[in-house]
């Protein structure tokens, strides 16, 4: 039976057309409500997670902090280094990380690197996006 979807919000493409009576999907990359507008950037948590494992300092554990201390919205990515790094090359990675961020993304954030354990685990679904800007 073919599977239905209707406003799940998950982000995907169907791919072209082929014998197949049933147009077929993409991998799910992500989620349209999981979106953050950031000075006119639309970004997700998932090209953050991207860029994160890319560096081999950092562990993959994450998340991504918004606030809002004056007019515009700030967004603090707090990052776990490996337990066999030292804070010296963990830091020089998260400058990478900004920088890495700017240039894919096009977005400036700031990127506090913490030690391992230092991100509270989820069960289920991690939690990537914490919101701390006041609501309107």
């Amino acid at each position: 039976m073919p599977v239905i979807r209707y406003r799940t919000r998950d982000l995907t493409r169907l791919l072209p057309g082929t014998a197949r009576t049933m147009r077929r999907m993409e991998k799910i990359t992500g989620r349209s409500d999981d979106m953050i507008i950031l000075r006119g950037v639309n970004l997700y948590p998932s090209q953050i997670e991207e860029l994160v494992l890319r560096a081999p300092e950092l562990a993959p554990h994450f998340e991504c902090v918004l606030t809002r201390p004056g007019r515009l919205d700030e967004l603090t990515v707090r990052v776990e280094r490996r337990p066999d790094v030292e804070s010296e090359s963990a830091d020089e990675a998260g400058v990478a990380l900004v920088r890495s961020v700017k240039d894919s993304i096009g977005v400036t954030v700031k990127v506090d690197v913490v030690a391992p354990q230092g991100i509270e685990r989820s069960v289920g679904k991690a939690r990537r996006l914490i919101d701390q800007r006041p609501q309107r």
